[in-house]
């Protein structure tokens, strides 16, 4: 036998090598494969209806959850087998989902309950203000009604006793009326008694006696049963005295004998 070459040894050295890397065994004159076909052995082609499972559908799962079984199954394919823990997660990631979105539509109904009642509570606040300042405007409007009542009033006294003092006779005729005698020889008698005692001066004052006012009333604060205003005001004077004439006297014309019968007269 003729001893191989160096390069002849190399050639069969690298030969050796690569059968040992590709699982192929060579034999002296056997062909090399090609690298088409090293590749399509490496890489077989894959059978239609067995996709291969990415590794991002196990994703989050945990490596434990997923397993890979090759019993049945050509050499190179994997039958992926779900584990407990991937349903149990699944569930819980289910749970999960449906929570967050209960808990999300019940969040936007209560956002809109507080909104309405935000809105119905400004309403009610508008409306009671509303109410408020209407009663507030009414009291008012009242309180200058019963002010206005109350000046009239007073304007229509005040016209009374001035009309009183600049002719009182004419007052004690109605006065005198009202009490029952409506007789001219009654008011006679009446103006001549109130003539010989104050001279119908609502402000006459007796300097001995301190007796006061139209009818002389000794002392004067008698008349205040009429009416506190009795120093300032004739009518209230005139109906103290008539109302003393009467439960005195029964009568002015009485009242007006008596006082002629008396020296110093008085009555």
């Amino acid at each position: 036998m003729v001893p191989p070459t160096a390069a002849a040894f190399y050639d069969q050295a690298s030969s050796r090598a690569r059968a040992a890397a590709t699982g192929h065994a060579t034999y002296p004159g056997t062909p090399l494969p090609t690298r088409r076909a090293l590749k399509e052995r490496s890489n077989p082609p894959r059978r239609p209806g067995r996709p291969i499972l990415a590794g991002a559908l196990a994703l989050g799962l945990g490596a434990s959850a997923v397993g890979f079984a090759t019993a049945g199954t050509r050499s190179g394919e994997a039958a992926f087998v779900v584990g407990d823990n991937v349903v149990a997660q699944t569930a819980e990631l289910a749970r999960t989902s449906t929570i967050d979105m209960t808990y999300r539509a019940a969040a936007s109904v209560s956002r809109n309950e507080r909104r309405t009642a935000i809105v119905a509570t400004g309403l009610r606040s508008a409306a009671a203000l509303e109410a408020k300042k209407k009663e507030e405007a009414a009291r008012r409007a009242e309180e200058r009604r019963l002010a206005a009542e109350a000046a009239e009033r007073e304007r229509i006294r005040e016209q009374v006793i001035a009309n009183a003092k600049a002719n009182p006779q004419a007052a004690a005729r109605i006065l005198l009326a009202d009490a029952g005698f409506t007789s001219d020889a009654q008011f006679n008698c009446l103006v001549n008694l109130w003539n010989g005692e104050s001279g119908w001066r609502w402000n006459a004052e007796n300097p001995s006696s301190g007796a006061y006012g139209i009818p002389q009333s000794l002392p004067a604060s008698k008349m205040a049963t009429f009416g506190a205003d009795y120093r300032t005001n004739p009518i209230t004077q005139m109906k103290w005295g008539i109302w003393y004439i009467e439960q005195v006297y029964g009568s002015p014309c009485n009242a007006w004998s008596t006082w002629l019968s008396r020296s110093p007269h008085w009555y």
